[in-house]
């Protein structure tokens, strides 16, 4: 009997572990389906948040506000390599469902950004940042903190966003941006500034020798 009993807790321990083993790896296979993290992503980081108190420090040296928020980052997120994702100070930085984020990418405190909204490399979002579903943001944009973008957005590369954006589906472009269309006629006009100046200034001198009294004055 004796030997009968140690058998059974053998036999028992060994399909204990082979079904917790498989269990574990049936949930490693669905968190790697779920969330793919690249070479030095970091989530829930304590960002650097500083506060230069003039007042009452007499070194007049920087004071680290603790952050005690946290990362929500939920399913079918990719997150690129180098990419950067701070914890949020108070309450949470959500990452929400079918998010893809670039490499070397810098999400600060307490951003939220919408459902399978794409960022391409180098982009800066800043804390507070709401920014919508289905939004398309190119390589090296710049978002200051405590906008919101809404939904469907689609920022052109290398544009700085300083104000919000609460048109939906409108495309941006430039530094500070704004309409797309608007953008590429400016742009035209940008381009021909130094014929136009020329041309102004021969305009100026062909009627200034029509008012010779008032070349005089």
């Amino acid at each position: 009997m004796f030997f009968i009993r140690k058998a059974c807790y053998f036999l028992i321990g060994f399909f204990y572990f082979i079904a917790k083993t498989t269990s574990a790896q049936d949930q490693r296979i669905a968190d790697s389906l779920a969330k793919i993290y690249h070479a030095d992503t970091l989530h829930g980081e304590a960002k650097l948040e500083l506060l230069r108190n003039l007042s009452f420090n007499e070194n007049n040296n920087y004071k680290k506000v603790p952050q005690i928020g946290n990362v929500v980052i939920h399913d079918h997120v990719e997150i690129g390599a180098g990419t950067t994702i701070d914890r949020a100070t108070l309450g949470s930085t959500v990452i929400h469902k079918g998010v893809k984020l670039d490499n070397l990418i810098q999400i600060a405190h307490n951003v939220e950004i919408g459902e399978n909204t794409v960022i391409a490399a180098q982009t800066g979002v800043a804390g507070s940042t709401k920014i919508g579903k289905n939004c398309m943001i190119g390589g090296q944009v710049g978002i200051i903190g405590h906008l919101s973008i809404a939904d469907g957005v689609k920022i052109a590369a290398q544009s700085g966003i300083g104000t919000s954006i609460t048109t939906p589906n409108e495309i941006v472009q430039g530094s500070p941006a704004f309409n797309i269309s608007d953008y590429k006629r400016t742009y035209v006009v940008f381009k021909k500034l130094p014929q136009l100046e020329r041309k102004i200034n021969e305009l100026e001198k062909k009627t200034g020798s029509l008012n010779p009294a008032e070349n005089k004055s």
